[in-house]
């Protein structure tokens, strides 16, 4: 798993940090003198997959470079109800100022992968795989993305510019010459830097799929708000029109949720994109207890 750069990330650390911290945790300061010492815990409230931990030293000494903190349940593994994620010794002021700001962080993510591990789970057994969106937070991507790896899933393009992605509103311009339009596209495409993958959206199986999957080049079709029999019949399609490479990949999307996934998983679809997983991902329940 691709690890996470929190070189860049630290500006949304410092965001952070600067709207709680303010001028000083004057309530803490109040209680108690400098000198004094402790020791907290990170504790698990219910049953997740952890993300974000590592972020939590970074956080710490931020606020204080005598903190130290001793990580018990490593990114991307499961964690128990009342399983201690880390141990936080040093100063007890600057622990206290710096307790919100690492649970923001830590609950939003560990809540995205976890949330992530539970479509996982659910197209276990079948090829699809589940891919996240760029319906992110402003500014968290990278960290939203990097909770996703963390339950098991896999990133889409990261922006618009590391992916190129044909959709309708694209699809308009190229009128009734799709073909032409299309196969001009994907010559360029090959020459811009750092672009990972030619994706064409169909809205239509019979009158849009079949033109589409015989331009050469196109790496993900992606098959958008189509029903069982529709990804059924698209998956027959390319393998028909394809033959035995099965490619491109095809990646349905639109509308999924739990409760149907374990069906389109079953089409023998190749991804699945959930924007669910970041943007309605709920945070989970964690605590510093002393």
């Amino acid at each position: 798993m691709k690890k996470l750069d929190i070189e860049k990330i630290k500006p949304l650390i410092d965001m952070a940090i600067s709207e709680d911290l303010g001028s000083g945790d004057v309530t803490s300061e109040l209680l108690f003198k400098d000198d004094v010492q402790a020791e907290a815990h990170f504790i698990s409230r219910e049953e997740i997959i952890v993300s974000g931990i590592d972020i939590a030293e970074t956080i710490l000494k931020r606020y204080d470079e005598r903190l130290s903190i001793e990580i018990h349940v490593h990114d991307a593994k499961p964690a128990h109800i009342g399983q201690r994620l880390a141990t936080v010794r040093g100063p007890l002021v600057p622990m206290l100022s710096a307790e919100r700001v690492i649970l923001n962080f830590l609950q939003r993510l560990c809540g995205i992968s976890t949330t992530t591990k539970k479509y996982v789970q659910a197209v276990k057994g079948t090829k699809a795989k589940i891919y996240d969106t760029r319906k992110t937070l402003p500014g968290w991507r990278l960290l939203e993305k990097y909770a996703v790896r963390c339950g098991g899933g896999f990133n889409h393009r990261i922006g618009l510019y590391d992916g190129i992605m044909i959709k309708d509103n694209h699809f308009v311009e190229f009128g009734d010459c799709v073909q032409k339009h299309l196969s001009q596209l994907i010559q360029k495409a090959r020459e811009v830097k750092h672009v990972k993958f030619v994706a064409v959206e169909v809205d239509h199986v019979d009158d849009q799929l079949n033109h589409v999957l015989e331009v050469p080049g196109v790496d993900i079709v992606l098959l958008d708000n189509m029903g069982q029999w529709q990804l059924q019949h698209a998956v027959k399609m390319r393998n028909k029109i394809c033959g035995n490479n099965k490619k491109p990949l095809l990646e349905a999307s639109g509308g999924i949720t739990l409760d149907n996934i374990g069906v389109v998983a079953s089409t023998g679809i190749d991804r699945i994109a959930v924007g669910a997983i970041t943007h309605s991902a709920t945070a989970v329940d964690i605590a510093l207890d002393r």
